[in-house]
C-alpha cells in the first residue's frame, strides 16, 4: 500500500511533468471507482494542472478554478504516467485494471491502476479536499506533528501501538509496512499498549517516526513512478523479511499473521527476546 512517502514522492513527480498541462480529458474507466457526481469528469476538460501533493496518504491533483482530484490508491492501487498514449480511443469501461486516465494536450498523462480482484481505489473530483470524508477525518500530519502533538494524539486512544500508530484519524500517513520499521527503530512491541508509554518512550517513538519518514521521502522523492515501489522495498529493515536477520542484531526477523495482513518485527530489539505468538487472539507481549 503506498504510505506518505510514495504518495509524497507521487506528487513531486506530476509536479515536475504534469503542472501546465491542460487536461484534454478525464476519463472513468471503473465507474467504482469515482465515489462523486457533481462536478461531472468533464469538468476538468481544459484546465491547466496547477500543483499536486497529498493528505495523508491521499494524492491531491489541483486544476485551475479550484477542481481537485483526490485519491486514495487502497493496497493496490498506483501511478503510471505516460509520455505518449498509444492510442487517443476512449477507455472501455471495466476493461483491464485501469481506474482513472487522465489525458493531457501534450499527449502524456497519467493512469490510475488497480491490481488484484479487491477493487478500493477511490477518486474523488471535488471543489474542496475536505468534502473527501477520509480527508475530512485526518488527524495531524505524521512528518508535521511535534512531540506533545504526537504524544497528545496517541495518549487519545489506548490500544496497541502499532494499531493506533497505523490509525488515519489519530495520525497520518503512516500504514503498515513504515509503522513495522518506526516500531523496530524505536525499540518497542507492536503490541504495546499506548496509555503504558512513558514520555520517554514517546518521544523515541515520534524520533523514530520522523527519521523512518523522512529517509523515505528523501530515497523517494525525485525516483520515477514505476521505480517508487522498488525504492520502498529496498529500504525496510523488518518488514516484509521475515526468516530474514535483523540488520541491527543479526536475530531472526518474525512476523505475525492476520485474517487480510502481517506485521514484522525483530523479538531482540523489540520484545525483550520473546517472540510473538502469531495468532489473533494471542498472549500479546507487551
Amino acid at each position: 500500500m503506498p504510505e506518505l512517502p510514495e504518495v509524497e514522492a507521487l506528487g513531486a513527480y506530476l509536479r515536475e511533468r504534469a503542472v501546465g498541462r491542460r487536461v484534454e480529458r478525464l476519463e472513468i474507466a471503473a465507474i467504482s471507482a469515482l465515489k462523486t457526481y457533481d462536478p461531472a469528469p468533464t469538468a476538468a476538460t481544459g484546465r491547466p494542472v496547477i500543483g499536486a501533493g497529498r493528505y495523508g496518504k491521499f494524492l491531491d491533483v489541483r486544476f485551475d478554478g479550484g477542481l481537485h482530484l483526490v485519491v486514495h490508491l487502497a493496497r493496490a492501487g498506483w501511478l503510471h504516467y505516460r509520455e505518449a498514449f498509444p492510442s487517443t480511443a476512449p477507455l472501455k469501461p471495466g476493461k483491464g485494471p485501469i481506474a482513472v486516465r487522465v489525458r493531457l494536450d501534450d499527449s502524456s498523462g497519467f493512469d490510475l491502476t488497480e491490481a488484484g480482484t479487491q477493487k478500493k481505489l477511490a477518486a474523488y473530483l471535488v471543489t474542496d479536499p475536505v468534502q473527501v470524508p477520509g480527508v475530512a477525518r485526518l488527524g495531524p500530519d505524521a512528518l508535521a506533528a511535534d512531540l506533545p502533538l504526537f504524544s497528545e494524539r496517541l495518549r487519545s486512544r489506548r490500544g496497541q501501538v502499532k494499531g493506533v500508530i497505523t490509525d488515519q484519524e489519530i495520525i497520518s500517513g503512516v500504514g503498515n509496512a513504515y509503522s513495522d520499521e518506526i516500531l523496530h527503530m524505536a525499540q518497542l512491541s507492536p503490541f504495546a499498549i499506548t496509555d503504558r508509554l512513558t514520555d520517554g518512550q514517546f518521544a523515541t517513538l515520534h524520533t523514530a517516526t520522523r527519521q523512518v519518514l523522512g529517509d523515505a521521502v528523501a530515497r523517494s522523492v525525485g525516483q520515477r513512478a514505476a521505480e517508487l515501489k522498488g525504492e520502498k522495498r529496498s529500504g525496510l529493515r523488518v518488514h516484509g523479511r521475515a526468516g530474514l536477520p535483523c540488520p541491527v542484531c543479526g536475530d531472526t526477523v518474525r512476523e505475525v499473521s492476520f485474517a487480510d495482513s502481517s506485521l514484522q518485527y525483530c523479538p531482540s530489539c523489540q520484545t525483550g527476546g520473546k517472540p510473538l505468538a502469531d495468532r489473533r487472539l494471542s498472549r500479546l507481549v507487551r
